[in-house]
């Protein structure tokens, strides 16, 4: 018969487990805590940033990611503005598409400021689909990942469908993989741009345990090489989730460049596939 010790152990085993699961998920399986890139809603959030962030929010999305656009980093509103417009809606502003360029200080001076934890460049800094471009992009990203660190910041860099292109016998993304800094450059990775090159998301788990904090969750249609609702595309999203864990990931953000109809009427849809999803 189970002695109160035994209850007592057991139960105490279970709360700790619970704490180890990830961040955007339950004790059930069931997806939570969900993101969203506001690239997604571009044109929206330069017409009217508070509102559109309104209609965000009441769709259940909780984490934001923004990303520059011709009104800046937070769409005319300054960095305090935009961290308080996110909180009154319950959801926090965690990261940011940004360019190392000129104004790169400012950058990272108004990314602190706003409360973000991330700071993530979604270009390459300098041209070059060659190794050597590679490891020349890798000591840039690590000399970022130190200057973002002094402001309690975290670096990375988000992938496109071009790193998958080989040099030499070498995958690109690989060497960029291979030198960088894991403790100072925090890699996005793009789901959806990795199977459109034809890798496969999951050997970069196992190859590079731990590296992918931030994911984009984005399926692709594979014939058109554009991204698509949930379920209509060649991502194995159950997948994804089950191996999250080796992935190292804390957080994902969907995004969808292009739609069926509108950017809400497909992310209502996305939302609704992952609120059926059990993993």
């Amino acid at each position: 018969m189970p002695t109160r010790r035994d209850f007592l152990i057991d139960t105490s085993a279970l709360a700790i487990g619970s704490m180890l699961l990830p961040s955007f998920i339950d004790s059930s399986k069931k997806v939570k805590n969900t993101g969203v890139q506001l690239y997604t809603f571009r044109k929206e959030m330069q017409a009217d940033a508070r509102g559109t962030l309104q209609r965000i929010a009441s769709l259940g999305i909780k984490q934001i990611e923004s990303a520059r656009s011709e009104k800046g980093h937070y769409y005319g509103l300054t960095p305090k503005e935009m961290k308080q417009a996110c909180a009154d809606l319950g959801m926090t502003l965690r990261s940011g598409h940004v360019r190392i360029d000129s104004k790169w200080q400012q950058t990272m001076n108004e990314a602190a400021e706003s409360g973000q934890e991330y700071v993530i460049c979604s270009t390459m800094p300098t041209s070059g689909q060659t190794a050597d471009n590679y490891k020349k992009v890798a000591e840039t990203f690590n000399k970022a990942g130190e200057d973002c660190k002094k402001l309690n910041l975290k670096f990375g860099y988000h992938n496109h469908e071009y790193e998958f292109e080989s040099d030499k016998g070498q995958v690109l993304y690989d060497v960029l993989l291979n030198n960088t800094d894991a403790g100072l450059v925090h890699m996005e990775l793009d789901l959806g741009w990795v199977i459109v090159a034809g890798k496969n998301p999951l050997d970069y788990f196992k190859n590079f345990e731990g590296r992918f904090p931030l994911w984009h969750l984005k399926d692709m249609n594979m014939e058109k090489k554009h991204s698509t609702e949930f379920g209509k595309g060649g991502l194995d999203i159950v997948q994804m989730l089950k191996h999250s864990k080796q992935s190292g990931m804390k957080y994902f953000f969907v995004e969808q460049e292009e739609y069926a109809s509108t950017p809400f009427e497909s992310m209502k849809e996305n939302m609704d596939y992952l609120g059926k999803l059990k993993f």
